[in-house]
C-alpha cells in the first residue's frame, strides 16, 4: 500500500490482548511489545494471564495463554476493560476473549490454525471466520503460519521451529499498526539467542514479514498514533511487581549496611523474586532454595538471628505452612519480612490467578495470640517502595512483617521511576550496643523494639526460643500474669507502629456521599472508577490502604465522614469485616472471587448504585 493511502490516526489509549497457546509465545510477545511501549514513551498497563494447566492438550480452552496491556498517553491505571484489539491466535483464543472485545475492536487471527479439529477442541460447530461471529467487529484474517514459512524456506528450519516464529509476525503487524520501530525487539532477540544465530534470523525475519505485510494489504488502512506521556523528570524502566520486590529488598539491605538473606522455596506466583534476588550476589545478597517451606522460613528467622535482613517468600498454601515457624519469630521478635503473594482458591487452586483472600490468614493464621504488621503494595513498581518499607519497620521495630502482594501485582508491570539511593530513607536496625545494661527482652519505650543482639558479640550472650518469655530478661516464665502482660505487649509493637506511619490523605475530598475504600491489587480499578465518577460530578473520593496491621491513625476519623463507604474485594469481605469490627460503621462490599481483576465499569456500576 502507497503511504499516500495511509491514514494515520491519533488516539490517547489502546487496550490490546495476545491470546495463543501456552506455547504460541504469548507471554513473550506481550512483554515485547510493553518493553517498546515503555522505550517509547507511553504509560502502561499490564496483564499477564496463564493456564494452570501446564499440560492441557494444544487447542484446548484450558490451555489459553493471554497478554493484556492498556498504553497512552495520560495515566494508566488498568490493563483496560474492553478491549481495542484481540489477537487470537487458535479458535480456543478466539472462543474465550472475543467476549472482551468492543464492538466495531479489531480482531487479528491467525486463519492457519483453524482446522476442523481446533474449531472441535474450542467448541465450535461451525467456522466463526465464515459464520458471520465476526460482523460487528473489524476482522483481520491472516495466514500467519504460512506466511511465515514462506519467509523463512531458505533458512533449513523444520517446520515446528518456523511455526514457533509466528508470534514475531503477529507483535510485527502491530508495531506497524501503531507506528513502534523494531529496534527494542531485534536488539532482545540478538541477545537472548545469541549462540543461535539462526533463531535469531528467523525470528527477526518474522518480525518484519509481519512489518511489511502491514504496508502491502490493502485490509489495513489506518495506523494509529500514540503521542508520548508526560512524566516526571527521571530515569524509567518497565518494571514486575516481583522484580520490584527483589530490588526493594536489595535496596533495603544498602541501606541498613546488612547483608541480605533469601531463603525460599519456589512456589507460583512468587518464585520469580527468589530468581530475581539470586542474580544479586555482587550486592552481598545470600539465597537459599530450600526443600520445603518450613525450611525456608526456618532458615530465615536463623539468618535473623545471626544479624541479617532476612526474606522469604510464598503464596497461601505455604503460608499455611510457615505459620509455626512466623510464630516462632513473633515470639522471638525477630525481624523477618514475610511476603505472600496472594493466588485464587484454597490448595493448589488457582496457581496463575489473582485473589486477594488471604488478609484473615495473615491477621490471623497462626496459633496463640500472635499479631504481626501487614502491609500491601498496590501496583508493580509501589512493590519496590512497601517492601522496602517493610525492612526498615521490621529492622527498627524488631518485629515480623508480612507483605500481602498478590499475582495480579506481582506479575504485571508498568513504568517506574528509579529512585535515587541517598533519597531513600535511612534504615536504622536496632543493634545493642551496651553490654553492661544488656537484657534480651528490655524495650524501648517509644518503639517496643528489643536491642539485637547477634552471636559472636561479647557480654551480649542470652537465649531465646519459643517457650513463654519473662519480661527483661528473657528468660523461660509459666507465670499467668507475666503471659498477659506478653501477650498484650505483643500488640502494643505492631499497634505503636501507627505513630510512626503517614495518616492517611483521600483521594478527593475528606467528607462526601460515597468513600471507595481498597487495598492491594485493585488499586487501578478504584481509582480509575472514581476519577470517572468525579468527573460526572459525583461526590466521591478514594482511599487505598498500605497499612492493614496497623491502620493508619486518622482512617476512624475519615471513615466517619462519608455517607457511605464501599468496600471492593476480590474476596468475600475481608477487610470489611476488619472494618465494620474495628470501627463500628455499615459499609457495603463489594466482593468477586473469580481469579481476576476488577474492570474500572464494574466499580463505577457500584459507586452509581450509591449515589
Amino acid at each position: 500500500m502507497s503511504d499516500k493511502n495511509k491514514i494515520s490516526s491519533s488516539v490517547d489509549i489502546v487496550t490490546i490482548r495476545f491470546a495463543g497457546d501456552s506455547g504460541d509465545g504469548m507471554q513473550l510477545t506481550g512483554t515485547q511489545f510493553t518493553t517498546n511501549t515503555a522505550i517509547f514513551g507511553n504509560d502502561l498497563a499490564t496483564l499477564p494471564d496463564y493456564p494452570a494447566e501446564i499440560r492441557a492438550p494444544q487447542g484446548s480452552l484450558a490451555g489459553v495463554s493471554s497478554f493484556q496491556l492498556q498504553f497512552g498517553n495520560k495515566n494508566i491505571y488498568t490493563p483496560g476493560d474492553d478491549l481495542d484489539v484481540l489477537v487470537a491466535m487458535n479458535p480456543a483464543a478466539l472462543k474465550v476473549h472475543l467476549k472482551d472485545l468492543r464492538e466495531n475492536g479489531s480482531v487479528l487471527v491467525n486463519t492457519a490454525n483453524f482446522t476442523k479439529r481446533n474449531l472441535s477442541l474450542a467448541g465450535y460447530d461451525t467456522n466463526p471466520l465464515e459464520d458471520g461471529t465476526l460482523d460487528k467487529y473489524r476482522d483481520i484474517q491472516v495466514d500467519m503460519t504460512g506466511l511465515v514459512a514462506e519467509a523463512l524456506k531458505d533458512l533449513g528450519l523444520s517446520s515446528k521451529l518456523m511455526a514457533r516464529s509466528t508470534n514475531m509476525f503477529a507483535l510485527g503487524l502491530l508495531y506497524w499498526l501503531y507506528e513502534r520501530d523494531l529496534d527494542s525487539t531485534i536488539d532482545f532477540l540478538n541477545k537472548k539467542f545469541a549462540k543461535k544465530p539462526e533463531i535469531v534470523e528467523a525470528n527477526v525475519k518474522a518480525l518484519k514479514t509481519g512489518f511489511y505485510y502491514g504496508e502491502t494489504i490493502e485490509a489495513i488502512r489506518t495506523t494509529y498514533k500514540i503521542e508520548k506521556a508526560e512524566y516526571e523528570k527521571g530515569v524509567y524502566r518497565n518494571i514486575m511487581g516481583n522484580h520490584a520486590t527483589a530490588l526493594g529488598l536489595v535496596a533495603a539491605s544498602q541501606k541498613s549496611g546488612l547483608d541480605l538473606f533469601f531463603g525460599g522455596y519456589p512456589i507460583t506466583p512468587a518464585s520469580d523474586i527468589l530468581h530475581y534476588l539470586s542474580n544479586y550476589k555482587n550486592f552481598g545478597v545470600k539465597t537459599f532454595q530450600a526443600e520445603d517451606e518450613i525450611a525456608g522460613v526456618c532458615s530465615v528467622i536463623g539468618s535473623a538471628f545471626t544479624g541479617n535482613l532476612a526474606a522469604t517468600a510464598s503464596s497461601g498454601p505455604g503460608i499455611a505452612l510457615k505459620a509455626e515457624a512466623i510464630g516462632l519469630a513473633v515470639m522471638t521478635e525477630l525481624p523477618i519480612v514475610v511476603i505472600n503473594v496472594q493466588r485464587g482458591g484454597p490448595s493448589t487452586g488457582l496457581p496463575t490467578k489473582t485473589e486477594q483472600s488471604d488478609l484473615l490468614q495473615a491477621m490471623y493464621g497462626r496459633n496463640g495470640e500472635c499479631p504481626m504488621v501487614i502491609i500491601a503494595p498496590q501496583s508493580p513498581a509501589d512493590c519496590f517502595n512497601t517492601i522496602y518499607e517493610a525492612s526498615k519497620i521490621a529492622l527498627e521495630f524488631m518485629i515480623p512483617v508480612m507483605v500481602l502482594s498478590d499475582g495480579y501485582v506481582a506479575n504485571g508491570s508498568e513504568p517506574w521511576k528509579i529512585p535515587n539511593f541517598s533519597d531513600l530513607d535511612p534504615i536504622t536496625p536496632n543493634m545493642a550496643t551496651n553490654s553492661e545494661d544488656f537484657q534480651p527482652y528490655k524495650h524501648d519505650e517509644k518503639t517496643l523494639a528489643r536491642e539485637w543482639a547477634i552471636p559472636g558479640m561479647k557480654g551480649f550472650e542470652h537465649r531465646v526460643g519459643g517457650l513463654e518469655k519473662a519480661n527483661i530478661t528473657g528468660n523461660v516464665n509459666y507465670d499467668p500474669d507475666n503471659h498477659h502482660y506478653m501477650v498484650e505487649h505483643r500488640q502494643k509493637k505492631v499497634d505503636i507502629i501507627a505513630n510512626h506511619i503517614p495518616e492517611l490523605e483521600p483521594f478527593g475530598d475528606n467528607v462526601g456521599d460515597v468513600l471507595v475504600l481498597g487495598w492491594g491489587g485493585t488499586f487501578g480499578a478504584l481509582r480509575s472508577a472514581v476519577e470517572q465518577a468525579q468527573d460526572k460530578g459525583y461526590s466521591v473520593s478514594h482511599i487505598h490502604l498500605r497499612h492493614i496491621n496497623p491502620f493508619p491513625s486518622n482512617l476512624g476519623e475519615l471513615l466517619v465522614g462519608f455517607k457511605k463507604v464501599l468496600v471492593p474485594e476480590l474476596n468475600l469481605g475481608q477487610l470489611d469485616m476488619l472494618i465494620r469490627s474495628q470501627f463500628l460503621i455499615e459499609t457495603k462490599g463489594y466482593n468477586v472471587v473469580a481469579g481476576k481483576p476488577f474492570s474500572s465499569n464494574e466499580i463505577l456500576t457500584e459507586i452509581e448504585k450509591l449515589i
